[in-house]
Order: C-alpha cells, then sequence, then structure tokens
C-alpha cells in the first residue's frame, strides 16, 4: 500500500474519523483508524461500536491496500509533519512509513481482519435537510439531552417528521428543547427515531455552516448522517419517549415580551454569587412593565432588573441560573416571550412574532433561600 496527499486534507480526515475511534478500549483495534486505499482517494474509519464515522479523501495512489493505525500516535505525527505533502506507505509485517520532506517514521500497524464491520443502513426512508440548518438546530436543543442513564431514551433526542418539517425535542426532567425547520424534501413521511445526543455532538462538530444538505437515512435499528464526503453512524435509542406535546401547557395566564439580551446580561449578573457548591435559584418577579431579579447564597445577595412588556401582577418564580440562561441563549431570535400562570408551574419560553419554530420549557425551583 501506497499513497501521497495533502497534510492538511489528511490530518482534517483523521481527527474528524479519530472522534469515533475509542480513546482506550480493551480492544486494542478500537483504539485505531481503519484506511482504505484504493482507486484515487483514501477512506479512513473510527467506530467504537457504537459511533462510526468514515470519511475520504482524494489522494495519488500508487498502490492500493489497507491498514489499522493508531488514530492518537498516526494523528500526531501527522500533525507534527514539516511540509505540504504526506507519504505513507505499508511494507511486510503491517510496518507503515511515514515521510514529509526530511521527516520519516515507522510505526507498527494492524492487521483489518478483526477490525469489526459497520452495521449497514439500509433505509428505506430518508430526510434531507440544510446543512448549517440542522447544525444550528443539534446546538439549540442538544443541552437539554439528559445525562441520565436510567432512562436511556432521553439521552438522545426526538426527531420527528411532518408537514414538510423536521423537529428536534429534548428533555432532561426539569427543562425541554423543540425546535423546528423545513425540510428540503418536504414530501418525506412522518418519521420519528431517537438519535443519541453524544452523535449529535459529533454531527455538530462535522457540520459547517455552509449552503450543503445532510441527508439523514433511517435503518431499522441504525441512523446515518451523510455530510459531503463524511458518514457518520449510530445506533438508535429505543423505548418511549416523554410524550412532550401534552406536557407542554397550552395557555398561560401571564405573557411577557422582552429583549433576550437584556435579560441574559441581568441573569449572568445576579448569577455571579452563585457556583456549584453554592447552589441558589435566581428569583424572578414579574412587576408592571419590570422584571426583577434576585440570588442569594452563602457569597452574599445580588439583586438586577430587566425591562419588559407586560404586567405580572408580582408573581414570584424561581429557576435554575444555568438552565434559564442555557434556553435564553440557544433561542434563535432577540426578543422572546415568556409564558407562565403561577410560582409553579413551567415558564414557556417561544418566539416573540408569530415563528413557531422553537420552544424552551423550564420547571420552576422552590426558592428555599427565601424563605424566612
Amino acid at each position: 500500500m501506497k499513497f501521497s496527499c495533502e497534510k492538511l486534507l489528511l490530518l482534517s480526515a483523521i481527527l474528524t474519523a479519530s472522534r469515533a475511534a475509542s480513546a482506550k478500549s480493551p480492544v486494542q483495534l478500537l483504539e485505531g483508524l481503519l484506511l482504505e486505499v484504493k482507486d484515487t482517494s483514501v477512506k479512513i474509519t473510527g467506530y467504537d461500536l457504537k459511533t462510526g464515522i468514515v470519511t475520504s479523501i482524494p489522494a495519488d495512489v500508487e498502490i492500493a491496500g489497507e491498514i489499522v493505525l493508531n488514530a492518537r500516535l498516526f494523528g500526531e505525527i501527522i500533525r507534527k509533519m514539516p511540509g505540504q505533502i504526506i507519504t505513507v506507505s505499508v511494507s511486510s509485517g503491517f510496518v507503515a512509513e511515514i515521510s514529509c520532506e526530511m521527516s520519516e517514521f515507522e510505526i507498527l500497524g494492524s492487521p483489518t481482519t478483526d477490525y469489526p464491520e459497520l452495521p449497514t443502513v439500509e433505509g428505506q426512508d430518508s430526510i434531507e435537510i440544510g446543512e448549517a440548518v440542522l447544525k444550528k438546530m443539534i446546538s439549540q436543543t442538544n443541552f437539554a439531552v439528559s445525562d441520565n442513564e436510567s432512562r436511556p431514551i432521553h439521552t438522545g433526542a426526538l426527531f420527528e417528521t411532518g408537514d414538510g418539517e423536521l423537529t428536534i425535542v429534548a428533555v432532561d426532567g426539569y427543562r425541554l428543547a423543540l425546535r423546528r425547520e423545513p425540510l428540503v424534501n418536504e414530501d418525506v413521511s412522518n418519521l420519528s427515531f431517537v438519535v443519541p445526543g453524544t452523535a449529535l455532538g459529533e454531527v455538530e462538530r462535522i457540520a459547517s455552516d455552509g449552503d450543503g444538505s445532510i441527508t439523514i437515512t433511517l435503518g431499522t435499528k441504525h441512523i446515518m448522517f451523510t455530510i459531503g464526503e463524511t458518514m457518520l453512524l449510530s445506533r438508535r435509542l429505543e423505548g418511549e419517549f416523554l410524550n412532550y406535546k401534552n406536557s407542554i401547557p397550552q395557555s398561560a395566564k401571564y405573557q411577557f415580551k422582552v429583549e433576550k439580551s437584556e435579560l441574559i446580561d441581568a441573569v449572568e449578573r445576579v448569577s455571579l454569587i452563585i457556583n456549584d457548591k453554592m447552589r441558589s435559584p435566581v428569583k424572578c418577579v414579574f412587576g408592571d412593565g419590570v422584571l426583577n431579579l434576585f440570588s442569594s447564597s452563602a457569597l452574599g445577595k445580588a439583586s438586577d432588573e430587566c425591562g419588559m412588556d407586560g404586567d405580572g401582577e408580582e408573581i414570584e418564580i424561581g429557576f435554575n441560573d444555568k438552565y434559564f440562561l442555557e434556553a435564553l441563549k440557544a433561542a434563535p431570535t432577540d426578543v422572546v416571550t415568556l409564558e407562565l400562570s403561577s410560582g409553579v408551574t413551567p415558564c414557556i419560553i417561544s418566539p416573540a412574532d408569530e415563528n413557531n419554530n422553537f420552544l424552551y420549557m423550564i420547571l420552576p425551583v422552590r426558592l428555599k433561600a427565601y424563605e424566612n
């Protein structure tokens, strides 16, 4: 096996595929990358038995072949190479010779016979959506995916299609994040499936902000995201996802419009005396045209205010500052609507205009810090 290619292309492919390789595994091959060289390209695969990433780059191929190389070591060698063109050749005994200008390395690889084969996704259903669109949808919902393994289904996000749109929903027991955007292929049938949050995080990293599109192919037990020359394959999560439509209040007694940036700044200021060891809710008092915010911990007290449109009749409610900020920062509009009915019911954050492309729900926190 022997090929030459551009250093930056090879390094980018290694870094991408390495995201799916195991950092440490009793199965040593899972810490490696599978290189398959033929025709005019090099295909690089990383796979940890849960998520697989396959990407291809153009190369000047002299001799076809394949080998498994340690992902970390291979990546570090390519990163440190001085020139622009890398040459990789494999001799007998699976010794890989890597050279660039005056630098040369020899590292021991492994045969590919025992490298696990990625599952095939023979998708009868597929959906297509803008690459930048899906990247934003994931970033604006994945923060609400649960990390509690006692409910594995909620460690992923629900994907639903219908009426030419894709809806992504994430829940963790304390909050809910929902984003909705139109599909490229609007005639797709109604689908519902759950993708692990870890896999979605990798899709977000791989996807660009360009004008391309992503194809999502749905298999019986797996799902595949095709992004240009890169493919990410992940298992689907099975189980009963929360009936989110029944969990979201359909009406609210109070509605307030507020500038998102102003509210974020105010919450960040009163959160300065709150930390992981000094957990305390942010107390919100909704008055007439003004939202007063308070925090109190062993470090001290803080108060601030933010202008708003609406009268809350001095209703009081407490929020986890982290959950409140993450929802506000994820909202893709400058002005948001806050809806609530009492100090013990969920707060809904939605667009202030007629758009319905996002919704965040946060459960309140009891205001123990303010009890006498």
